[in-house]
């Protein structure tokens, strides 16, 4: 792990600051900063704060939170354990970080948590249109199943431009 970085767990107080966070890392004009924006395929929001107290709230998951020294948040990402499955989502670095290590600091952290709550297997959904993500991923480990899933049609979680659908990608945890 990166000695710059401190890995910490968001409790129901961050949700402001994280919901903040999460909606420009993902969309609106200061997403484009990065290379991970969605803003060319989605309108509105990723998340709002009732969706990531909720999310706050489920049996064995964690969002972890990645800070510098100074406790300035530079990413985060949802992990939830279920059984023997790892389950990850909402990975977000603040745009004018990214490149830096922030992602593969909380993707290492995130399969640690799986390894330690029992779980052999590490699954996300990405959309199936973002070609450089599902690169990056797959040089991480992750490989595409074949499943395809629903992309979710709650606007809470943006509205799409285009048709979109998520394609399921895996990763055993050694």
């Amino acid at each position: 792990m990166n000695a710059d970085f401190t890995l910490a767990t968001a409790t129901p107080a961050d949700a402001p600051r994280l919901t903040q966070f999460v909606n420009a890392a993902y969309r609106g004009d200061s997403s484009r900063q990065g290379w991970t924006t969605e803003a060319n395929l989605l309108d509105g929001q990723r998340i709002d704060e009732a969706g990531l107290l909720d999310m706050l709230a489920l049996p064995q998951a964690a969002t972890l939170l990645c800070q510098n020294a100074a406790g300035e948040l530079l990413g985060s990402f949802h992990v939830q354990a279920d059984a023997e499955r790892l389950h990850l989502s909402m990975l977000a670095v603040a745009p004018a970080g990214q490149g830096q290590g922030v992602g593969k600091f909380l993707l290492r952290a995130a399969e640690n948590y799986g390894r330690q709550h029992g779980c052999t297997v590490s699954k996300m959904t990405v959309i199936s249109v973002r070609p450089e993500l599902i690169a990056y991923y797959e040089r991480q480990g992750y490989h595409p199943t074949g499943a395809t899933k629903p992309f979710p049609t709650d606007p809470r979680f943006g509205v799409p431009k285009q048709p979109l659908e998520l394609l399921v990608l895996q990763k055993p945890l050694g």
